[in-house]
């Protein structure tokens, strides 16, 4: 998820956007731009301000005023807000108030959830793009990104987990009381599983990749105990056979360290109890064999593979 070559990345750029504009027989001339990597974090802020009105009643001035201290957070000199999303307001004492307007109090409190990343990452990112050349309307999390493509009301309402499994990062976004309650990036995705195969069994990358992706399995299957598979040799590297138990072994460590990983970040927050609508995985690691299976087992939950909502054409 982070810009290690501003000429290569300029290339694969060109080239995602030309591959687009065919597919979609159309001129592209501006993007949205996903942002990921694990230096993206984020934190709930609680603002709050006196109500004004001699009454108490709060009105969409005191709203405003409250939304502005939420915002207001206090971050590391070289750190950028990526989005800042309202969750729940508080009046006095009662907490968790849809719509404070109209109703009396003497404070108004507001959660509110800042994501943020480092500035320079970001504005790489944003540089690679226009270097092509090409204008870049917005920037976002990417994880926010898959959760409004797949989710329904029914699910935020319900709290659901969504998890981007992506090449270079896993992307989270949790909903909670219809809200976002946490979202935040791993620096770790299926670049790494296919990394882990290579190292495991002293075989080139390409190699690696199509063993993930014809033979893999994120769970270990009972029986592929004492199955082979052949490897063909190639430049620098003999042919070999390796055990396709070991594979799915190497594959199982690395997907349920990942996917604890964000368990543990869910629960600390006290988050988990909140999840009714189970876990949604997306990207290119939901493809993987055993991926759900995996993650209702570490979660607790049931879980599915996102699917775009709201959206007709090529999917």
């Amino acid at each position: 998820g982070e810009i290690t070559d501003l000429e290569n990345a300029g290339v694969c750029v060109r080239t995602a956007l030309e591959e687009a504009e065919e597919t979609g027989k159309v001129s592209i001339r501006q993007v949205h731009l996903a942002i990921s990597g694990g230096h993206i974090q984020s934190l709930v802020n609680r603002g709050t301000v006196p109500v004004q009105s001699k009454d108490g009643e709060i009105t969409q001035e005191d709203i405003d005023q409250v939304m502005d201290v939420a915002r207001a957070v206090n971050l590391p000199s070289d750190r950028d807000v990526l989005h800042t999303i309202c969750q729940h307001f508080c009046i006095d004492d009662q907490e968790r108030v849809v719509q404070p307007e109209g109703l009396e109090g003497v404070k108004l409190s507001l959660d509110m959830l800042v994501l943020h990343g480092v500035r320079n990452r970001l504005r790489n990112a944003v540089r690679v793009v226009r270097s092509v050349p090409m204008e870049v309307q917005d920037v976002a999390f990417s994880g926010l990104y898959s959760a409004l493509a797949v989710l329904t009301t029914e699910q935020k309402a319900g709290g659901v987990i969504v998890i981007d499994l992506g090449g270079g990062t896993t992307d989270y976004v949790a909903y909670a009381d219809n809200v976002v309650a946490a979202a935040g990036a791993l620096g770790v995705g299926g670049d790494h599983i296919t990394n882990d195969i290579a190292l495991a069994f002293n075989i080139p990358l390409s190699h690696a990749e199509n063993l993930k992706r014809e033979s893999g399995n994120a769970v270990i299957d009972s029986s592929s105990t004492g199955q082979k598979i052949s490897v063909p040799a190639d430049v620098g590297f003999p042919g070999r056979a390796i055990s396709l138990r070991s594979l799915h072994t190497v594959m199982n460590l690395r997907v349920d360290e990942i996917l604890r990983m964000i368990r543990k970040h869910l629960a600390n927050q006290d988050i988990l109890h909140n999840v009714g609508a189970g876990v949604v995985l997306t990207g290119g690691g939901a493809h993987m064999r055993g991926v759900v299976s995996l993650t209702e087992r570490i979660f607790g939950l049931p879980c599915m593979i996102g699917r775009p909502r709201g959206v007709s054409g090529l999917m």
